[in-house]
């Protein structure tokens, strides 16, 4: 389990339009949004990375910078990539699962063709959604089994004012007996 105020595992994609993307290196004034969805057969996916394209400048405004990756090929990227339409918007592939592990994601196996008649990989990580500051170290996350009840960014956007505002800490770093 990651632990917030202590550093995340390292993370490096390579991106379809903005290079090589090395989390370490990203360099925010104020947070490191990464995004994690589940790849080309999720409908779910789909619709909240367009929410999350559409309130792009949103969280550059707020020095927030912004990825969302899978582990798909560069193929299913880039076919999520054209459905979105949001060329700021820096799309992360081929990501090992073993790396998603290391970040606390859980792992699928295929279930066959979706909804959307698309076939889902053999194996593929959950979404998650974190904030990383500038530092390295975890802020926020929320992790899930499923892809359903996501965090919202326009309320994700609202608790990052909050966060700037307040100075409010990272919460849940205590890891001593209970």
């Amino acid at each position: 389990m990651l632990m917030p105020r202590q550093p995340v595992p390292a993370l490096e994609v390579a991106t379809l339009d903005h290079g090589p993307f090395a989390l370490a290196a990203d360099a925010p004034d104020k947070f490191s949004l990464v995004v994690f969805y589940r790849g080309l057969h999720c409908p779910i996916c789909l619709k909240y990375l367009l929410e999350l394209g559409r309130l792009l400048p949103e969280f550059e405004k707020r020095g927030v910078k912004v990825i969302a990756l899978s582990s798909d090929t560069r193929e299913r990227a880039q076919a999520m990539a054209d459905k979105l339409k949001a060329a700021a918007l820096r799309i992360g592939y081929g990501l090992p699962l073993a790396v998603a592990r290391g970040w606390g994601l859980y792992i699928s196996t295929s279930r066959g063709t979706t909804s959307i008649g698309i076939e889902e990989p053999a194996l593929f990580a959950e979404p998650a959604v974190y904030l990383v500051r500038p530092d390295g170290t975890l802020y926020y996350g929320a992790v899930q089994t499923m892809p359903f009840a996501r965090p919202h960014f326009d309320e994700l956007l609202a608790a990052i004012d909050f966060a700037a505002a307040k100075d409010y800490p990272a919460r849940g770093e205590y890891a001593g007996a209970v």
